[in-house]
């Protein structure tokens, strides 16, 4: 009995097609939004070895104690996320919010006595990405419309602590001891509540090249190091 070659070779294709699909509905699903059940038994310390680092990088270290000179009786705190001291509505999704700015941090943070934040200063590069620059502009916007007064700083250019309290000057007269308390929107003590972020995908070369050549193993990332950072999203990006 003859066998047509192209009839042999169509039963062989369909049969590679068969095997494949009942493999693919034999494998095990994944909810969205849930990770894989080898990654969920790694153990968090043995999975991921934690090192101790700084918190401020040398040049936000400086940037800070020229802020304490310069805000005598104010509290000056550093790296501190979006998301412990501002609130958002919730109608929409509060992961969304927290991937687009809620998880990025303020460099350098100027508290009143009573811990509410008068004024957030950034610490830049000179010379930062497109995708630096975009998400940075967007943490500034969201600020102000908070009401936070924002400062640019520059790493190779710090003020003197005589020109950051010229700088301040105002809004530290308006905030200090014993100066009547300008009206403001209602402060809440709540922290925001915990959520967990969408995983990072990607890890910037630039970063891991630093972290292999071990250049100072103290020293922390800058608080630009994951602007780059492609984030899973939560929903469709919006404007």
């Amino acid at each position: 009995m003859l066998f047509d070659p192209t009839l042999e070779a169509a039963l062989g294709a369909s049969a590679v097609l068969l095997f494949t699909l009942l493999a693919m509905r034999a494998r095990p699903r994944t909810a969205p939004g849930r990770r894989p059940a080898r990654q969920e038994a790694l153990d968090t310390v043995a999975g991921w070895p934690p090192e101790a680092t700084r918190v401020l990088t040398a040049a936000e270290a400086q940037a800070h104690d020229v802020l304490q000179q310069a805000t005598p009786g104010f509290v000056v705190l550093g790296q501190v996320p979006l998301s412990r001291f501002l609130r958002v509505p919730t109608r929409y999704s509060y992961s969304d919010w927290l991937a687009r700015v809620g998880n990025l941090n303020a460099d350098l943070i100027v508290c009143d006595p009573q811990s509410r934040v008068v004024a957030v200063i950034e610490v830049r590069a000179t010379q930062e990405s497109e995708r630096s620059r975009r998400r940075h502009d967007r943490m500034e916007r969201v600020l102000r419309a908070a009401g936070i007064t924002v400062h640019m700083w520059q790493i190779d250019k710090l003020p003197s602590v005589a020109d950051a309290r010229a700088q301040l000057g105002d809004l530290l007269a308006r905030h200090s001891p014993g100066h009547g308390a300008p009206a403001a929107r209602p402060v809440s003590s709540r922290p925001m509540p915990l959520f967990d972020l969408p995983e990072i995908t990607e890890v910037l070369a630039e970063g891991d090249a630093a972290a292999e050549a071990r250049i100072d193993p103290l020293e922390p990332v800058t608080s630009g190091y994951f602007d780059d950072l492609d984030m899973a999203p939560a929903s469709p990006a919006r404007g």
